[in-house]
C-alpha cells in the first residue's frame, strides 16, 4: 500500500463538477493498493498516518511538532491505482503492481473505515471515477508512505 500523503489547509474532491468530499486542516492521502496488500498493510498505514507529527507546534517554533490526532485534524482520502505504477520500462506506465479494482476497493473501502473508527472525520472521493482534486498543501509538506516500509524485517530461519 502506497499513500502520498500531503499536509492541507483545504482540499476537496469532485466528481462530473459535485464536490462529493471536503476537509479543512488535515491531510489529503492519495491512496494506491498494491497486489497483496490485506489487513495488516491498512493497519499499518492508518496508525502510523494518524500519529506522525507533521504539525506545527502551537507557538509555531516547531515545523514537525503534533500529529493529526493531536490537532483533530480531517482527512481526504482518494484512490490513486496510478501510485503502485513502474515507469521502469519504455514510456507508458505498467500497472501490473496495482491490486485489480475489486480487491483494490475493498481495501481502500476498509482503510477509510479504519481512519472513521479512529475517531477523525474522513472524506473521500469516488472509487474508479474521474475526479478533479482540489489541494492547497501547507508547505508544502508531502510525504511517501508504503506499507512494506513499514513491515518488521523477517527473520530467515
Amino acid at each position: 500500500m502506497i499513500a502520498l500523503v500531503q499536509r492541507v489547509e483545504f482540499s476537496k474532491v469532485e466528481v462530473e463538477g459535485k464536490v462529493i468530499g471536503q476537509i479543512g486542516k488535515g491531510v489529503n492521502v492519495l491512496l494506491g493498493v498494491e497486489k497483496g496488500d490485506d489487513e495488516e498493510d491498512i493497519r499499518l498505514v492508518a496508525d502510523k498516518l494518524v500519529n506522525l507529527r507533521i504539525f506545527p507546534s502551537e507557538d509555531g517554533k516547531k515545523e514537525f511538532d503534533r500529529s493529526l490526532q493531536e490537532i483533530k485534524g480531517e482527512i481526504l482520502v482518494v484512490s490513486q491505482f496510478t501510485l503502485p505504477a513502474s515507469l521502469r520500462k519504455g514510456r507508458r506506465p505498467s500497472f501490473d503492481r496495482s491490486e485489480t479494482p475489486e480487491r483494490a476497493k475493498d481495501i481502500y473501502e476498509k482503510f477509510v473505515k479504519s481512519l472513521k473508527e479512529k475517531g477523525f472525520k474522513v472524506e473521500t472521493g469516488l472509487f474508479g471515477a474521474d475526479m478533479k482534486v482540489y489541494i492547497v498543501n501547507d508547505g508544502p509538506v508531502t510525504f511517501i508512505l508504503r506499507s512494506e516500509d513499514l513491515k518488521k524485517p523477517r527473520k530467515v530461519k
